[in-house]
This record gives structure tokens, C-alpha cells and sequence, in this order.
């Protein structure tokens, strides 16, 4: 499973989630504007910008078509 941090306004989160929909990826979405402790994880990693895609082995940072085509 997909696993989708993004935040409320944010055009690279959009374009992430809509890929992954049109190509049917199924991802989990936690939303960082929702759930603070989410936001507290991301930074403890040490990433400083969303969307960050933690997919199987993989991690992808901002919307990468490239990358995302290896979770499908």
C-alpha cells in the first residue's frame, strides 16, 4: 500500500493523487493539516516539504511521474 502525506492547498499533492487515481494506484492519504503528529513524523525524517510518497521500498518526494510509474 501507497502511503500519501499531503496538506490542504497544495497543487504537487493534487497532481500526485490524481496519478496515482488515473493509473490505479491505490495510496492512503494522511493529510498533515488534519493530523499534526503526521507533520511532527515528516520532520523527525527529515523532510521538509510535501508530497511525500512512501511506496514499498521507495520513497518519492514532490510529484515525480517518473518515480510514481515504479509503484504501479
Amino acid at each position: 500500500m501507497v502511503k500519501v502525506y499531503s496538506k490542504n492547498n497544495c497543487m504537487q499533492c493534487k497532481m500526485t493523487k490524481r496519478y496515482l487515481t488515473d493509473n490505479q494506484i491505490s495510496f492512503e492519504e494522511v493529510n498533515i493539516d488534519h493530523e499534526p503528529e503526521a507533520l511532527s513524523f515528516l520532520q523527525e525524517q527529515g523532510f521538509q516539504s510535501v508530497p511525500v510518497i512512501f511506496g514499498g521500498q521507495q520513497t518519492i518526494i514532490g510529484f515525480r511521474p517518473d518515480q510514481l510509474k515504479a509503484l504501479a
